[in-house]
């Protein structure tokens, strides 16, 4: 924390981290905590707290293109490669990690599929599972954990025409996971603490079509810029589950409403905003010269 408090600014997802983070200093270290300012005085050095939502970068569409059109193609590419024949479905990216809320996640879909048995064969979810941290025992305790379960529902639920959970466990480039995005109804993002997770700004990014649905965590930073996703505890299973049946049910204007408000947010303030935001907050600091000494 003093390495931290050497720096001029300090820059956090969200401000309850930034809150979060003046209250620990004002517990443990000698300084004096500036609450007015959000910033922290200690030996005669000033450190400004302030939260910069980090973002993606956000592509126009092209006016001539035909989104209905490009992205049914792409979909029935990816169903066709993966070996599916849902009608519906849903895509999950993230590192194989347990605050990413993984097992929560395939707990709310077998929890849908056992309330809604007529999705049965029409649903599957892609969960795209890069590895992580491999090297230490209780990542790749999880990863098993991970494979083991969806294993489990996918036994359980083998009469199905189309599997319910594919997991992908493997690195996947930035244009492969483009796909995925387009191709889904719904982008499911149930991760336990997160500052922001770019996962959910990402998925928004690639959806030119206006079409899909976020269900996003709560414990996200981003379900503070995003309030149009279906916002949910990862937790309350019954409430994942009846999530991801609003999402499919959800009409094609509710998407497209809920959508192009996402859109908007992440076009204005996409990556580069929130660079020139930092520099420029940055730039402003006034930095004081030590007075000369006079022999």
């Amino acid at each position: 924390m003093s390495g931290l408090l050497g720096a001029d600014l300090i820059s956090f997802h969200i401000q309850a981290h930034c809150n979060n983070f003046l209250g620990t200093v004002d517990r443990v270290l000698e300084a004096r905590t500036d609450w007015e300012r959000f910033a922290v005085n200690r030996q005669g050095h000033r450190t400004l707290v302030r939260p910069f939502p980090i973002s993606v970068a956000y592509a126009e569409p092209k006016p001539e293109a035909d989104l209905s059109g490009e992205r049914e193609a792409v979909r029935k590419k990816v169903l066709s490669e993966l070996g599916l024949t849902a009608r519906y479905l849903g895509i999950g990216v993230d590192r194989m990690d347990y605050t990413k809320g993984i097992l929560e996640r395939f707990a709310g879909i077998e929890r849908f599929l056992d309330e809604n048995p007529d999705y049965l064969g029409k649903f599957s979810f892609v969960q795209v599972g890069a590895p992580s941290r491999t090297k230490i025992k209780r990542y790749t305790d999880f990863i098993k954990e991970v494979h083991d379960e969806a294993q489990r529902i996918n036994t359980k639920f083998r009469s199905a025409a189309s599997r319910p959970i594919v997991l992908l466990e493997r690195h996947h480039t930035h244009s492969e996971i483009g796909r995925f995005y387009r191709a889904a109804d719904v982008c499911i993002v149930t991760s336990l603490h997160d500052g922001m997770n770019l996962v959910a700004k990402e998925y928004v990014a690639a959806r030119d079509d206006e079409r899909g649905t976020l269900i996003l965590s709560i414990f996200a930073g981003a379900s503070r810029e995003l309030p149009d996703a279906l916002v949910v505890n990862p937790y309350d299973v019954e409430q994942v589950a009846a999530s991801i049946r609003r999402a499919l049910e959800m009409t094609p204007e509710e998407q497209e409403q809920r959508m192009a408000r996402m859109r908007r947010v992440v076009r204005e303030h996409n990556i580069f905003r929130w660079a020139g935001n930092l520099m420029a907050a940055l730039s402003e600091i006034r930095i004081d010269k030590p007075e000369a000494v006079v022999a």
